[in-house]
């Protein structure tokens, strides 16, 4: 007699036939096809212009270093990152050409994006900390607090990474010796100041109005959930 299935694995082969079955109609004709490609750039370009955008009265465009996370419904924030050329990375980001995290979660799902303006906090750091950040230079900078974030908060999509036979192998946080990592414990104060504005961020509730985004002196966050 062979082994009934779990429900649990039943219940995702069937979620994921339903998806299967939704793209295939969605494409199922030039016409199909070409209004799917529409409405997802479209989608995908409102978000990254909310990422990287002036708000008017509120934030100015963001542009050079900044450290990034995703947030999805269910599973909470599942990835984190950093650039230091936020008008392009950001802008790029839901859109996926050089990035994976689209191509494994449609932007569409993403329940908010967190993003902190590092560089606006340095001011606040003790002129000591001020001269080690100028030393290690902005990349290293960027890295270490990067570095720091993922190891706090254990995002899943950082958690492993793809082999060559297909497979995936976790990463150990702990144990890198990665630029950022090495350097990681070098900045504590602009550590304990991106922590703060991250958490403030992540908590926040989406706006009252019809606005997808919510901006802070220190960065701002995105509402993708809310954008049809």
């Amino acid at each position: 007699m062979g082994h009934a299935v779990p429900v649990e694995h039943t219940t995702y082969d069937k979620a994921y036939e339903q998806w299967r079955t939704a793209l295939g109609s969605l494409t199922s004709g030039v016409a199909e096809l070409t209004e799917w490609q529409d409405r997802r750039f479209r989608f995908a370009h409102n978000i990254g212009a909310l990422l990287t955008s002036d708000a008017p009265g509120e934030a100015p465009e963001v542009v050079g270093p900044v450290i990034y996370g995703v947030h999805l419904h269910g599973s909470g924030l599942v990835y984190v990152g950093q650039t230091q050329e936020a008008e392009r990375r950001l802008r790029d980001l839901p859109v996926g050409e050089s990035h994976h995290l689209a191509n494994t979660v449609p932007p569409e799902l993403w329940e908010r994006v967190v993003v902190v303006r590092w560089p606006s906090l340095l001011e606040r750091l003790g002129s000591e900390e001020q001269r080690a950040a100028e030393a290690l230079g902005s990349v290293i900078c960027g890295l270490a607090l990067e570095h720091r974030l993922q190891v706090r908060t254990r995002p899943p999509l950082n958690g492993r990474r793809r082999t060559r036979d297909g497979q995936w192998r976790p990463r150990r946080m702990h144990e890198s010796h990665s630029r950022g990592a090495v350097h990681s414990a070098a900045l504590p104060s602009l550590d304990a100041l991106v922590w703060s504005a991250w958490n403030e961020l992540s908590r926040l509730p989406p706006p009252s109005n019809d606005s997808a985004r919510t901006c802070s002196d220190v960065g701002r966050v995105v509402f993708p959930s809310v954008l049809r």
